[in-house]
């Protein structure tokens, strides 16, 4: 008797059939689109709504944390801080004379208060006061905001970072000491808020920024 032979392979041949690696690709595109949406809109600030806006005033060019070789700065107790250790987090900035009048306490309370009131995403800011001399800095200022890193410059050199346009000559010029500054993760000087400025709308803007950003 004649039996007729089919063409079809033996599952035991050991040839499985190939995956198309498509749908993985597009799972990976989809996943990346609002990261790469967001750093596109992030570096290219024309492409953002018109109906956006900020308390703070963007700082236009963006300029990057100079070197400890062009900004050394020291800890209280003497010893090197190097500023890009800090790259990754977003850092609340102020700048005053170590014996802390009225305007930098409020400053000081202002960044600290927004740095807390952040919940869940509050380990990723710093924060960071720069004092512009030498003087022993007061011990109920030092106990109200631990947790601050207070690190000493020069007050010349750290203008040209914080304040170019001013070139503030002394530690008192109100370009140097007067705003409150965020630098972002990836070490750039962003944004600046104005002297008096409304905690409200500070915690807001850094609330916003923290809110929509993929980075830090």
């Amino acid at each position: 008797m004649h039996v007729a032979r089919t063409d079809t392979p033996s599952p035991a041949s050991g040839q499985a059939p190939r995956r198309s690696i498509r749908p993985l690709v597009a799972v990976l595109l989809i996943s990346l689109a609002p990261v790469l949406a967001a750093v596109l809109v992030y570096f290219n600030p024309e492409w953002r709504p018109q109906g956006s806006s900020n308390y703070g005033t963007l700082v236009e060019p963006q300029r990057h944390i100079p070197d400890a070789r062009a900004l050394p700065l020291t800890t209280l107790d003497g010893r090197p801080f190097d500023l890009s250790s800090l790259e990754g987090k977003w850092v609340l900035v102020s700048a005053d004379g170590a014996a802390c009048p009225e305007s930098c306490a409020r400053k000081l309370f202002v960044l600290r208060n927004t740095h807390a009131s952040q919940g869940k995403n509050v380990e990723r800011l710093a924060r960071v006061w720069f004092i512009t001399d030498d003087a022993p800095v007061p011990d109920k200022v030092l106990d109200a905001y631990q947790g601050t890193i207070m690190l000493r410059a020069d007050p010349r050199l750290l203008a040209r970072f914080l304040a170019p346009a001013e070139q503030a000559p002394e530690p008192q010029a109100a370009g140097l000491v007067a705003p409150m500054w965020v630098i972002d993760p990836l070490g750039n000087l962003m944004m600046q808020f104005p002297a008096d400025a409304d905690p409200l709308k500070v915690r807001k803007d850094i609330g916003k920024l923290i809110y929509n950003s993929r980075i830090g």
